[in-house]
């Protein structure tokens, strides 16, 4: 049984909400052929039809729209039947000096007995038929929590907390700028949990950057596919906009002006995929790149939103967040991406618009762009795939 917690607020929308999260959840859950999702307008209900309950419970835990779930039976709306099973599931748990409660709630206003008349035949059949057994109002060791309904009466003992948020896709599309560092994934994953459906944008520069830096990425991406089931990743070639940079333009704008270029092409890529914003991993004052005035002189080049939502944490905070969704030991194997192997000694940190509009001016940015956008591959990425091949230590002692 699902509870959908944030999703509860939606009025008039709630329904669009609601059937996102089944779509997602039928999703994530793929691997389990014989399970059945059934949405209704307060709970969600999987039935397991012999899928392994456990291995389902772990998948569930990562999609995002969910508040809590719980492992239920569902009982004919017989009296008698739900003491029984009432008294089987507390037997089963129970060790001496237990404590319990009854918590009904009862959806189905018309069924023969109200909440208090339900607490009072469960909680006394359980005391005449447990010994040892007490009440206990407040933070009792089980809570046996009943839901009555016009299909069945529902018991659970266990309440699973789970990724909160909005279900991806309610908020609309938007393009995640991924390097193979910390930050990126976690902002992709803190986009996904307010509801947007992301799409990964992966600069690589061959031969600069290795397959294994590519591989990365793409693993990376799988690490956070568990939340949505699958997300799109675009590779975008951009060897030739660095060399021309680097060439052209000054050591200290080199930074700022390609990462220029990778906003325009994040910005195309939206335009033609109905993205409706750009995201990337920029933590304020993390690196030269970061600062307020490196931003102005980035965003110049779009209209569109550029959203950062790990802009205002510290790289602890980041890297907290990073161990929790599996992210942190593989986002520091040393294959690095092309922002690091083109990264000048000393970039600007307060780096001026119109030096950068200058600079750029010199190089053939349509032609550039053509280019890249020409060589773009785009693949789907699933939850559990894996990338990096077993000589991946090997590699990167060559790098």
């Amino acid at each position: 049984m699902v509870r959908y917690g944030e999703l509860s607020t939606k009025g008039k929308n709630r329904r669009n909400f609601i059937d996102r999260l089944a779509f997602n959840v039928r999703k994530s859950l793929h691997q389990f052929p014989n399970l059945v999702v059934k949405a209704h307008r307060d709970r969600m209900h999987l039935q397991l039809h012999g899928e392994d309950s456990t291995a389902v419970m772990t998948s569930l835990k990562k999609v995002f729209g969910i508040q809590n779930f719980s492992p239920s039976i569902r009982i004919e709306r017989d009296i008698e039947a739900v003491k029984e099973a009432a008294l089987t599931m507390v037997k089963e748990q129970f060790f001496e000096g237990m404590t319990f409660k009854i918590n009904t709630r009862r959806s189905d206003h018309e069924f023969i007995y109200d909440t208090n008349e339900i607490n009072d035949l469960l909680g006394g059949y359980i005391l005449k038929n447990v010994p040892g057994i007490k009440v206990k109002m407040k933070h009792p060791d089980l809570c046996l929590r009943v839901e009555v309904r016009v299909n069945g009466i529902f018991l659970s003992s266990q309440t699973i907390n789970g990724a909160g948020g909005l279900p991806v896709g309610t908020a609309g599309k938007g393009m995640m700028m991924l390097s193979g560092g910390i930050d990126s994934p976690v902002a992709a994953y803190l986009a996904m949990k307010r509801g947007v459906e992301i799409e990964m944008v992966h600069f690589f520069s061959p031969p600069y950057t290795s397959e294994q830096a590519l591989n990365k990425a793409k693993e990376l991406t799988a690490k956070i596919a568990p939340y949505v089931g699958h997300i799109k990743f675009i590779e975008v070639p951009f060897t030739e906009i660095q060399e021309t940079v680097k060439h052209d333009v000054p050591s200290g704008y080199l930074m700022t002006v390609q990462r220029r270029f990778m906003l325009r092409l994040a910005v195309l890529l939206a335009a033609k995929r109905n993205g409706l914003a750009i995201f990337n991993g920029e933590s304020l004052g993390q690196v030269a790149s970061q600062t307020l005035e490196s931003m102005v002189a980035i965003n110049d080049v779009t209209a569109l939103p550029v959203l950062r939502p790990v802009v205002s944490l510290d790289k602890n905070e980041i890297i907290k967040i990073a161990q929790e969704i599996g992210t942190f030991d593989l986002s520091i194997k040393p294959f690095e991406d092309c922002c690091t192997i083109f990264a000048p000694p000393a970039p600007k940190t307060k780096p001026r618009l119109d030096k950068a509009q200058e600079y750029e001016a010199r190089l053939d940015i349509d032609g550039l762009i053509e280019r890249a956008m020409a060589g773009i591959k785009i693949s789907e990425i699933k939850s559990g795939e894996t990338f990096l091949n077993q000589q991946e230590d090997e590699f990167a002692e060559l790098l």
